[in-house]
């Protein structure tokens, strides 16, 4: 019994590695680092204002310097998308989706309920 177990403990174990993608391709980003990074945005998305605060603009340039392989832009592109889909009236997404260039920063999507995450290189 205990060989058996072995074997197919081991049969797994390969399996994972076959299945599971190498760490250089494997996103190191998460969602609640984008939120956390982001969160000095979020007065800026409620209310408005001539501009964000510079703490909202360095967190986007911080998550645009961190981003730097495709999982990791793929992942932000996600988060940013749940986001636009929980937001709660046009106002707020066309604020949000306006950050980027009020911070003098390009995005290589636009942040919005319809994109496609899965083109973004």
């Amino acid at each position: 019994m205990a060989p058996r177990l072995a074997t197919l403990a081991l049969a797994v174990l390969l399996a994972a590695a076959v299945v599971a993608p190498p760490a250089a391709v494997r996103a190191a980003m998460s969602c609640s680092t984008v939120y956390n990074t982001l969160m000095p945005c979020l007065p800026y998305v409620q209310t408005g204002g001539a501009m964000p605060p510079q703490s909202c603009c360095g967190g986007i340039r911080s998550l645009l310097a961190q981003a730097n392989n495709t999982p990791d832009r793929r992942t932000i592109c996600g988060c940013l998308k749940n986001v636009a889909n929980g937001a709660s009236g046009g106002t707020y997404l066309d604020r949000a989706a306006a950050l980027p260039s009020k911070c003098g920063v390009s995005l290589p999507y636009k942040i919005s309920t319809n994109v496609n995450c899965n083109t973004i290189n």
